[in-house]
């Protein structure tokens, strides 16, 4: 199997909770891969466009279950 099914599998047993702590991490370790990228080039700059995938399926999966929440509440 290739890595992002394995990631995508993975992301899909997580809470809310975890999915947002998740989130947050990635965003800060972009946030620094970036300004270490802008001060010396990084040895793999293939990297924060990784991460930066990695957090827009991260934040999907996150609204796709804030999404199936809000309306199991509505009822």
């Amino acid at each position: 199997m290739s890595k992002t099914i394995d990631f995508k599998k993975s992301i899909q047993g997580l809470s809310l909770e975890d999915l947002t702590a998740r989130v947050r991490e990635d965003e800060t370790r972009l946030k620094k891969l970036e300004f270490g990228h802008a001060i010396t080039p990084l040895e793999n700059p293939m990297s924060i466009r990784n991460l930066r995938r990695e957090l827009a399926r991260l934040k999907t999966e996150l609204n796709k279950k804030r999404s199936e929440q809000t309306p199991a509440q509505a009822s």
